[in-house]
């Protein structure tokens, strides 16, 4: 019976990081067109109203207010949701931008930088291999500082700080993944109900009655991020991190494989030098991973 959830949770989680990977990326690239902002905005607003919806399938409101009523978890899931939002945000603008390359970067490294970043805000303790796969992340990221700025991922850095933090922030926090977002959204909506409101009113808005198959293609990006999202965590449930953590970078190897292959993006030698110093990093990580599960 354990064997047969450990499966089922890998297929989960490998369902949930190929959506990541392939679907995720062509999805917001058709989408490009109308333009990375408006589509940011629709991303938090559909996202909130398919949280919304889950929540009551699932009849789990009164998680959701049980939460509400501790200070400290309010304020660090209002900060969190900056921190996702400007996740999606970096996300969305470098696939709108030919940077899916340089925004696999981001997802490559951000397990290992979530493991530096919580040696140091939890004083959780590296092992060797561990040490070793964020020091090589390092020499990567300095390396393409001293031979070409200009080749630095920004996007890619920003993808996994931003993600990193976002972790480091929900760590501190025992909350349900889902609810936690359906808050952080909720925090965000506002926001991007105004900024639509705006668009609109200068008649920058692709989002309209007048064209219902291009409406419901917009709003398909809530069902796009929540989905996904639940596979991956529904698999952490049954089969654990361990395992998890090595399936997670199908997301990262299918976005390079697209950005490379199939939307012909850029890739200079320099880049390729800092992809394997990473790759070299990564496999030391997973090893370490599987031997550790």
């Amino acid at each position: 019976m354990r064997d047969k959830e450990f499966n089922k949770g890998i297929i989960l989680t490998a369902l949930g990081s190929f959506w990541w990977g392939v679907l995720g990326v062509i999805y917001f690239k058709h989408i490009s067109f109308v333009g990375h902002v408006e589509v940011v905005i629709h991303r938090a607003v559909w996202t909130s109203f398919t949280l919304i919806l889950s929540t009551t399938y699932f009849s789990k409101w009164n998680i959701l207010f049980n939460i509400l009523k501790n200070y400290k978890s309010v304020v660090t899931l209002f900060f969190s949701g900056l921190l996702i939002f400007t996740n999606w945000a970096i996300w969305i603008y470098a696939v709108s931008n030919d940077q899916i390359i340089d925004a696999s970067f981001g997802y490559f490294i951000m397990p290992i930088l979530s493991v530096f970043l919580g040696s140091i805000f939890f004083k959780e303790k590296l092992n060797k291999k561990r040490k070793i796969s964020i020091i090589l992340v390092l020499v990567s990221i300095l390396f393409l500082l001293v031979t070409n700025l200009k080749s630095m991922p920004w996007v890619g850095l920003s993808v996994a700080f931003s993600w990193g933090f976002y972790n480091l922030l929900r760590k501190k926090i025992n909350v349900d993944t889902d609810i936690g977002l359906l808050i952080e959204s909720l925090f965000i909506l506002p926001f991007a109900l105004v900024a639509f409101y705006l668009i609109a009113q200068k008649g920058l808005n692709d989002f309209s009655f007048s064209n219902s198959s291009l409406m419901l293609l917009l709003i398909f990006a809530g069902p796009m991020t929540v989905i996904p999202l639940f596979l991956y965590v529904r698999g952490v449930e049954l089969c654990g991190l361990g395992a998890t953590g090595m399936i997670f970078y199908i997301t990262p190897t299918f976005q390079f494989i697209l950005g490379f292959f199939y939307y012909n993006e850029p890739f200079s030698i320099i880049k390729l030098v800092s992809f394997i110093l990473i790759w070299i990093a990564v496999f030391i990580y997973l090893k370490d991973l599987y031997e550790n599960d």
